[in-house]
């Protein structure tokens, strides 16, 4: 069997997060809130849409090459998917605690739902299908977030 570079496997489970021993992908969205609320005040900026890119870029590339040397399709250890995915539920948003915690909760309910068109992206092949429908939840979460922060900014800690 082809073996997955070490490289592949640090990413794909995001450097072991996706060995917990229960519910390994809301553990894996844990770091895409670390590096939001890491990057601060560059949230507004293009600092956190361009960790969520390199997240994705990563993940696909990571994920791809871990479940070809598998032969699996997409085992619940891989979590890069997940940390892309939160990364994109929290863009353009700023880093108070109100919105980390509904930016995580929207994410993980709409990862778990998968409306479209993320279950058809879940078809997609190799890495690209498995980190795919975990962007489009986090879309699907950062719209919601933003819907609220637009009419509601208070919820948020925004007003």
């Amino acid at each position: 069997m082809n073996r997955a570079p070490r490289t592949a496997w640090i990413v794909a489970t995001m450097f072991g997060i996706g060995r917990a021993p229960f519910a390994p992908g809301t553990f894996g969205s844990l770091p895409g809130l670390a590096i939001a609320w890491a990057l601060g005040g560059a949230w507004r900026g293009w600092a956190l849409p361009l960790a969520a890119a390199a997240a994705a870029l990563a993940g696909i590339w990571a994920a791809d090459r871990v479940v070809r040397a598998l032969g699996v399709e997409d085992p619940g250890f891989i979590v890069v998917d997940e940390t892309a995915g939160q990364l994109v539920a929290l863009l353009f948003l700023p880093p108070t605690v109100p919105v980390l915690v509904a930016g995580f909760v929207l994410f993980r309910v709409f990862d778990i739902i998968k409306p479209p068109p993320a279950r058809g992206l879940e078809r997609l092949a190799g890495g690209l299908g498995i980190v795919a429908d975990d962007l489009a939840a986090g879309a699907w979460a950062v719209l919601v977030l933003h819907g609220v922060a637009a009419v509601a900014p208070r919820l948020l800690g925004l007003g």
